[in-house]
């Protein structure tokens, strides 16, 4: 078994900007991915961000990955990078158990900082396993990273930001966004996003879902229907769209088994996507030395996981011994960047969670 000083899991916008603040300040740095390169998100991020040019506001997703990338390429004699490995076991005494390929080995760490991120949420409808139906990270990837269209008539389940942003990027694509339908009785995502879409000509329906898809060997239309104050389906309000692709972005489910497989407390919170681990003041969780961070522990955009990695970076070094120069005013100037992102009507959601948690938003 190797002993690792501090070990990064999940190379991310928060697993990144962690292992980049934690290498800052001299300590030395396993950083863990299952995939094939770094990036998490970033790899298929097109889009221009928002916020401030502190968080790389006018960059697209994949320009901050090589800023970030680049950074972490300074530290090469502190930096070990293990891609294409999978953390199978997590154990209370900060044991890893990993497989890379057909290797298992075990790694342990005086500091562990999860950043594993999130899983896409599924929805419930007849046929939803037919060919056709994709989940928007799958749609993402297809375009963005292998330049491949999923299909030509698409009906986009979900107006957060990942809908409303994967509906522009079809359309940049070339690809016919038919419709977008929300479940709810607003747009879920920033505004901005949506006008964007709306210009284009495509139709934003809320308080509708999908009823069912229909086709034999793969997608052929979509039925959507309207629902009503109980998120129930109203019969008589069904309406045929003619589309070869249903792209579902209903959000985001934390991936917090590895913590909860070695005993940390977590709490369900529907606004953060589902089970999330306790937190401290520096995002440690119930087992001492063991940090979270970014979609992991509430479900937001990559500008604020970024934030959240630096903070948990900083904490990691000062409890590893390590100096890091104007560290409380660093950390004030970051939590005032988080208070920022949530700001407004977009962050009602995060505010609302964080506070179940007794976090100060």
């Amino acid at each position: 078994m190797q002993n690792k000083e501090a070990i990064v899991i999940g190379g991310g916008p928060a697993g990144l900007t962690a292992a980049l603040e934690l290498l800052k300040a001299g300590a030395s740095v396993c950083l863990i991915d299952r995939n094939e390169r770094l990036g998490g998100q970033l790899t298929k991020q097109t889009h221009m961000f928002f916020g401030s040019e502190k968080q790389y506001a006018s960059h697209r997703g994949i320009d901050i990955l090589e800023i970030l990338t680049n950074s972490l390429g300074k530290y090469g004699n502190k930096l070990e990078i293990l891609t294409e490995t999978t953390v199978v076991g997590m154990y209370r005494d900060k044991v890893l158990s990993c497989v890379s390929g057909d290797k298992f080995f075990k790694l342990q760490g005086e500091k562990i900082i999860f950043a594993t991120g999130a899983s896409e949420k599924a929805l419930p409808f007849e046929n939803n396993d037919l060919p056709g139906v994709y989940a928007a990270g799958a749609v993402q990837t297809l375009m963005n990273e292998y330049g491949i269209k999923p299909g030509e008539k698409v009906l986009m389940v979900g107006s957060g930001n990942i809908g409303l942003i994967v509906s522009y990027q079809l359309m940049q694509a070339g690809v016919e966004v038919v419709a977008l339908v929300e479940a709810a009785d607003r747009i879920g995502g920033y505004l901005v996003h949506a006008s964007k879409i709306k210009r284009l000509g495509v139709d934003i329906l809320t308080n509708t879902s999908v009823k069912r898809a229909i086709g034999k060997d793969s997608v052929e239309a979509a039925e959507i229907w309207e629902l009503d104050e109980q998120w129930q389906g109203i019969e008589g309000s069904e309406r045929t769209l003619e589309v070869d692709t249903i792209c579902v972005a209903v959000g985001l489910a934390p991936l917090t088994e590895l913590l909860q497989q070695m005993g940390v407390n977590v709490k369900y919170v529907n606004e953060l996507g589902g089970n999330v681990p306790i937190l401290d003041e520096q995002y440690q969780t119930s087992v001492e030395g063991v940090y979270a961070c970014g979609d992991l522990a509430n479900i937001e955009e990559a500008s604020s996981a970024m934030v959240e990695g630096r903070i948990v970076g900083i904490n990691a070094a000062r409890s590893l011994g390590r100096s890091v120069e104007n560290a409380d005013f660093r950390i004030k100037a970051l939590r005032h960047e988080l208070k920022d992102l949530r700001g407004g009507p977009p962050g009602d959601k995060v505010r609302k969670g964080l506070k179940k948690l007794g976090v100060a938003t």
